[in-house]
C-alpha cells in the first residue's frame, strides 16, 4: 500500500506534537498534580486551557470547510464522523475518568510529562498501553465470536 499523503504530511504532525507537547508543558498541565488540585476544586486553570483549545477547534472546525473542499495535506474531504453513543463508549469514557482521576493526567499529557522529568509517570503510561491492548485484544475476540454466533440462526 503507498502513501500518497503530501509529503510535509509527517513533519507536520510531528511539528503539531510538539507545540502540543509545549502547550502542556507550558500551561503546567503536564503535571499531575496541577490536574489533580483540578478534580479536587482546587485550582480551575485546567478550565481555561480547555476553553481555549475547544476556542481554537471550535473556529477551525467551522471554518476550514467553508474555505477549502479537502484537507489541504491529505487531500481527504470533510465531512463529519458520527459515531453511536453505545455502551463502548460509555464503559471506555468511564475508565478514562477513573485513569486520570487516578494517576492524574491524560495520554497527550502523560508523554508532555515525561519530557518535563516526570519519570513515575511511566507507571501511568504502563497502565494505559495494558489497558489499550486488552481492550483490543477483548474487542477483537467479540468481532471473531459475532459472525459464527449470527451463523447459527
Amino acid at each position: 500500500m503507498t502513501d500518497d499523503r503530501h509529503p510535509l504530511f509527517k513533519p507536520l504532525i510531528f511539528v503539531g506534537g510538539l507545540v502540543f507537547g509545549f502547550g502542556l508543558g507550558f500551561s503546567q498541565m503536564a503535571r499531575p498534580e496541577v490536574v489533580l488540585n483540578f478534580l479536587q476544586f482546587e485550582d480551575f486553570g485546567l478550565v481555561f486551557v480547555m476553553f481555549g483549545a475547544a476556542i481554537v477547534s471550535g473556529i477551525a472546525f467551522a471554518l476550514l470547510p467553508r474555505l477549502r473542499d479537502r484537507a489541504p495535506l491529505t487531500g481527504d474531504t470533510y465531512e463529519r464522523r458520527l459515531k453511536p453513543f453505545d455502551r463502548n463508549v460509555l464503559v471506555g469514557g468511564a475508565i478514562f475518568g477513573v485513569g486520570w482521576g487516578l494517576s492524574g493526567i491524560c495520554p497527550g499529557a502523560a508523554y508532555a510529562s515525561l519530557g518535563v522529568g516526570n519519570v513515575t509517570i511511566l507507571w501511568a503510561l504502563a497502565g494505559m498501553f495494558v489497558g489499550a491492548y486488552l481492550q483490543g485484544y477483548w474487542r477483537s475476540r467479540s468481532t471473531d465470536a459475532a459472525p459464527a454466533t449470527a451463523g447459527a440462526d
